[in-house]
C-alpha cells in the first residue's frame, strides 16, 4: 500500500541545497564538544545517548523548545551523528495531511531521526497519528468508509522523533507527553556568544579580533542565529573597507549602519517603545492595538521582539496590556510623565 509514498515522502523530508544553506552548514557545529553553551542540556543528552548506544536502541523522543534561533536544528542534527544515524527534516506546516506523515513514516530506517520543526503547528489529525507511532512505533490506518471500515496496523522501525519549538504550551498534552527526552533552551551569555562569533569567523576564514567579537556577541540579543548574522554582515563592511581583519571599529560602524544600538534593539524595537511612549503614555496597551499601530503583526511583535524587551526589563505584561517600565525610558532618553511614574512604581512594587 506504502509503496506509492516512497517518493513523495522524500520530497517532504528533502530540500534542495542552495549557497546559503552550504555557509549556514559550515558554521553550524558537527558535535557536541563543539556547540557552545547549553551545558546541562548537553551533558543530561550525553548520557542519553551513551545509554542507548550501549543497549543498542533508538533514543528516546526529545523535544526541544525555546526561542527561536538557539540551536535547536543544530542540536537536533549533532544527536543523530552522535547516535550514528540518519536525520530528516521536515516543519509541521509541510505535513498537511495523514497521508504525508504516513509517507515520512514508513520511509523511516531502523535507528533513523525525523526532525519536525515547528512541531506545534502540526494539524489535530495529523498529531493524533503520532501517538500510536512513537508509543508502539505502529501506524494505525482506517481504510474503507461507514459499515465496512476497517482499521490496519502497519508496523514501523524504531526511529526517534526529534520536536523543535518555541510553543511549548501550543502542544497537546497527549503528544507531549510522548517525549521521553523534555529540554528547554536558554538564552546564551554574552561569553557564549563571543566564542560562537568567533568560532563562525574561523570557519567564514575571516579574522577578527576579540574586541571586535566581544562588540558583537554583545548587541546579538542573547541569540546565536543574530551573532551569525551580525558577524556576516560586519564582514561585508569589512571587506569593503579594505581591511585585513575585522575590528571594533569595523564593528561598530556596521552595527552603527545597520540600526543596532549598545543593547542589541533595532528599528522596530524602537519603533515599538516609541509608540507606547508618544501614544499611549507609556501603557498599559493591548498588543493587537500596539501592532495596529506600529503595522507589524501580533506574532512578530510576541515571538521575536517582545521577548529580549521583556528580558531587559524594559516593559512588563499586565492583565490591562504592555507597560513602559523605567529602563525603558531610560534607554529611549525620555523623562516619563508623573502619570508613568505612578504607574511604574506600581508595577515595580508588584513585582
Amino acid at each position: 500500500m506504502f509503496e506509492d509514498y516512497e517518493n513523495y515522502g522524500d520530497k517532504l523530508t528533502v530540500a534542495d541545497k542552495t549557497e546559503y544553506d552550504a555557509e549556514e552548514n559550515v558554521l553550524r557545529p558537527k558535535t557536541m564538544a563543539d556547540y557552545v553553551g547549553q551545558e546541562k542540556v548537553k551533558e543530561n543528552l550525553a548520557v542519553y545517548i551513551t545509554a542507548a548506544c550501549a543497549r543498542g536502541e533508538a533514543l528516546d523522543h526529545v523535544l526541544l523548545y525555546g526561542p527561536p534561533g538557539l540551536g535547536k536544528t543544530t542540536l537536533a542534527h549533532i544527536i543523530a551523528s552522535e547516535m550514528g544515524s540518519s536525520i530528516k527534516i521536515t516543519s509541521g506546516p509541510a505535513i498537511e495531511r495523514a497521508g504525508d506523515l504516513a509517507a515520512i513514516l514508513t520511509n523511516l530506517g531502523e535507528g533513523d531521526v525525523l526532525f519536525i520543526d515547528e512541531i506545534h503547528r502540526l494539524s489535530r489529525t495529523v498529531a493524533e497519528m503520532l501517538y500510536s507511532a512513537m508509543e508502539d512505533y505502529a501506524l494505525d490506518i482506517i481504510i474503507g468508509k461507514g459499515p465496512s471500515a476497517r482499521n490496519m496496523r502497519f508496523n514501523l522501525s524504531k526511529f526517534t522523533l526529534i520536536g523543535a519549538t518555541t510553543r511549548v504550551g501550543a502542544l497537546s498534552a497527549p503528544l507531549r507527553d510522548r517525549f521521553g527526552i523534555i529540554n528547554r533552551l536558554e538564552m546564551y551569555t554574552p561569553e557564549e556568544l563571543k566564542r560562537i562569533v568567533t568560532r563562525s569567523a574561523s570557519a567564514l576564514e575571516v579574522p577578527i579580533d576579540e574586541a571586535a567579537a566581544a562588540e558583537i556577541a554583545r548587541r546579538s540579543r542573547g541569540t546565536p542565529r543574530i551573532a551569525n548574522r551580525l558577524l556576516k554582515r560586519v564582514r561585508d563592511f569589512s571587506l569593503v573597507k579594505g581591511n585585513a581583519a575585522i575590528t571594533r571599529e569595523d564593528a561598530r560602524f556596521a552595527l552603527r549602519k545597520l540600526e543596532i544600538d549598545e543593547l542589541g534593539l533595532d528599528e522596530t524595537d524602537r519603533n515599538l517603545l516609541n509608540a507606547m511612549i508618544d501614544k499611549f503614555g507609556g501603557g498599559p496597551v493591548g498588543l493587537d492595538t500596539l501592532a495596529a499601530t506600529t503595522g507589524e503583526d501580533v506574532v512578530t511583535i510576541e515571538d521575536m521582539y517582545e521577548p529580549y524587551l521583556l528580558q531587559l526589563g524594559f516593559i512588563a505584561r499586565t492583565p490591562r496590556g504592555r507597560v513602559l517600565l523605567k529602563a525603558g525610558y531610560e534607554h529611549m532618553g525620555v523623562e516619563p510623565s508623573v502619570k508613568a511614574r505612578k504607574q511604574m512604581s506600581f508595577f515595580e512594587s508588584e513585582e
